[in-house]
């Protein structure tokens, strides 16, 4: 337990009743100076819980635990371990054990890679703990190797420099994945995340199992193929697009990785590639669209929704009759309602009708809470054309 002692408004302690782990500084009355673990009381002494302490963010603290008992380190192992057992069976070797604030334990991220763990510590209270994390996540896990990917642009806001550090054992640069069969290459040291998008991981076998076979399939935003692997593996074509060469070299490797000789890779911005099938009247059975974040900010979202209107309707203007478009946004500041909005939208000018055969998010390794908004961020939608 803590001896250092941060004191709230009654604002702040109504936000922990009602089930948001976070404080802002606005609603804090006294704290230390130093980041770190400190029992949190309400202004007439009244125990709240132990938070992640953070001087210099706007979130000054993060929820740990209503009850005053020692974080150490089999604590964090206590807890890794939970949210581990949570996960039940996964048909994957690489997925997320721990989900920051979907897990309880805000501002940590733990990714196993087969025998390899990547993890990211988000802010300065929770950095101060660095020790206790790692070897919880050692008792926890028992991994080979642990890397710290610790270079999420975040940490700026939390005073803390961005690094990428092994503190347990070695982690290759390359780590074989396997996925519902599909097998691709992480780069768990210079990938984007912690070295793959694993929160994708159930779209991408969704979508490979609504592929029409022997039909046609697009995969825009494609990075290094992940989509495209399960597309081919139904799929008589499947052409894969993506502006950054680099990402594209690694989709090859995939490819062959697989044994896959049908899918095409298209360096190409996908706006402009769009129009030009639209231009050349081709058609797709399966279009999936996982763009990047759009909207970075509040002030963004209405430029993001013009963006993410006209790539899904020419999308839907290339569609095959009865042919099935998974697309989604990663933008946190488009929710599920305004995206669900931006689609009717560019149904309706794009003249097609489109039954919604599921609305998907990620993954059940990345939990979302009802009372934690923040915890969801990636929304989407299995489409399928009715004429």
């Amino acid at each position: 337990m803590s001896d250092v002692t941060a004191v709230v408004k009654a604002k702040g302690a109504e936000r922990w009743k009602l089930g948001h782990p976070w404080i802002y500084r606005s609603d804090v009355v006294e704290a230390p100076r130093d980041p770190g673990i400190v029992r949190v009381t309400d202004r007439r002494g009244k125990f709240l819980g132990q938070a992640l302490f953070s001087p210099r963010s706007e979130i000054r603290l993060r929820l740990l635990d209503r009850v005053d008992t020692p974080i150490d380190a089999a604590w964090w192992g206590r807890r890794i371990g939970a949210a581990l057992a949570r996960r039940g069976t996964i048909d994957a070797t690489a997925y997320r054990v721990v989900h920051a604030e979907g897990d309880g334990l805000p501002a940590l991220v733990v990714d196993r890679y087969g025998p390899f763990v990547v993890a990211q510590l988000l802010s300065a209270g929770l950095e101060r703990s660095r020790d206790d994390v790692v070897a919880g996540i050692a008792t926890a896990l028992a991994p080979d190797g642990i890397l710290l990917r610790n270079d999420a642009a975040i940490r700026r806001h939390e005073g803390l420099p961005l690094e990428v550090t092994p503190v347990l054992g070695t982690v290759p640069e390359i780590v074989e994945v396997k996925e519902y069969g599909a097998r691709y290459l992480a780069a768990p040291h210079r990938g984007q995340k912690t070295g793959a998008f694993l929160d994708q991981r159930e779209n991408r076998a969704l979508a490979g199992a609504h592929a029409r076979p022997g039909g046609r399939a697009l995969d825009l935003f494609t990075y290094h193929g992940s989509f495209a692997l399960h597309l081919a593996r139904r799929a008589a074509e499947v052409i894969a697009v993506d502006s950054s060469v680099d990402a594209l070299a690694r989709g090859r490797d995939n490819a062959a990785l697989n044994g896959l000789t049908n899918i095409t890779w298209r360096e190409a911005n996908a706006f402009d590639l769009l129009r030009d099938l639209e231009r050349r009247e081709e058609r797709f059975d399966t279009i999936v669209l996982d763009p990047p974040a759009f909207a970075k900010t509040k002030d963004s979202v209405t430029r993001a929704i013009a963006g993410y209107k006209e790539i899904n309707l020419r999308a839907m203007r290339i569609l095959a009759p009865g042919g099935v478009l998974l697309t989604c946004s990663c933008s946190y500041h488009v929710n599920r309602g305004v995206f669900a909005e931006m689609l009717g939208a560019a149904a309706q000018d794009g003249g097609r009708r489109l039954q919604v055969l599921a609305w998907i998010g990620a993954g059940r390794d990345h939990p979302e809470l009802l009372t934690v908004p923040e915890t969801s961020y990636l929304k989407g939608a299995l489409l399928q054309a009715l004429d």
